[in-house]
């Protein structure tokens, strides 16, 4: 897939000073969306519970997948632990290196070899998987990359709430595919990104996905709104 990367160019912009507007998302079941880029450059202080329950929890060398702007990196930088960064926006990785993060790489996650105590996936981190279909491969992978004694530590949410209708009747097409496999796109300044596929998992398929793979799955805690922090071991 060829993206032209319109969130990396977004995210150069506010690190450049050259914030004039911010992300728009959407998917196929929910209407736009901003994404303010401020936010994706928050400090420990304005991330959302889970955020700073899983950056408590990290521990030796960590791995964050998914870095984005590198906020999660620099935090657990500046609390002495050794910390890799990797994304698949060229503009992400840029940014994280003009904040400070000391090792960044342009690089998808199923293409890291090194080992690691901690793995973060953050930010609905199941979205990568893209589809049911794939958990399990990327948790095999995922596995592979842990030493002894390491923690995968993963949040996401059930959004079967946005499949609710005004009585509380769900109106999921039980012949479609699992109702958290989401179309996502994104645009900036008038440009589309072409679209991609987004996995929100609920927890129960989250375990038992780890079931088949050989991994603990534990609920550390649950977010305000559907969502929580899962440990894999």
């Amino acid at each position: 897939m060829n993206l032209k990367d319109l969130f990396g160019k977004a995210l150069l912009d506010y690190q450049n000073d050259n914030y004039t507007e911010d992300l728009i998302t959407s998917t196929n079941i929910s209407d736009e969306d901003e994404l303010p880029l401020p936010y994706l450059f928050r400090d420990f202080k304005n991330m959302p519970k889970l955020e700073q329950k899983a950056l408590q929890l990290s521990k030796g060398k960590v791995l964050d997948v998914g870095c984005g702007a590198g906020s999660h990196s620099l935090y657990l930088q500046e609390n002495g632990l050794d910390t890799k960064a990797i994304d698949i926006s060229k503009g992400a990785i840029e940014v994280a290196k003009k904040r400070g993060v000391l090792k960044a790489e342009l690089k998808d996650i199923l293409d890291e070899t090194e080992t690691f105590d901690t793995i973060l996936l953050l930010m609905n981190g199941t979205g990568i998987f893209q589809e049911l279909s794939q958990v399990a491969t990327y948790l095999k992978h995922l596995k592979s990359l842990l030493n002894p004694k390491g923690q995968i530590l993963i949040d996401s949410s059930d959004i079967k709430y946005m499949y609710e209708d005004e009585d509380g009747g769900l109106w999921i097409d039980t012949n479609a595919n699992y109702y958290g496999e989401l179309d996502y796109f994104l645009s900036y300044k008038n440009e589309d990104e072409e679209p991609m596929k987004w996995l929100y998992l609920d927890f129960e398929s989250l375990e038992f996905a780890c079931q088949s793979v050989g991994l603990n799955c534990e609920k550390v805690m649950d977010g305000e709104h559907f969502d929580y922090l899962a440990k894999l071991f």
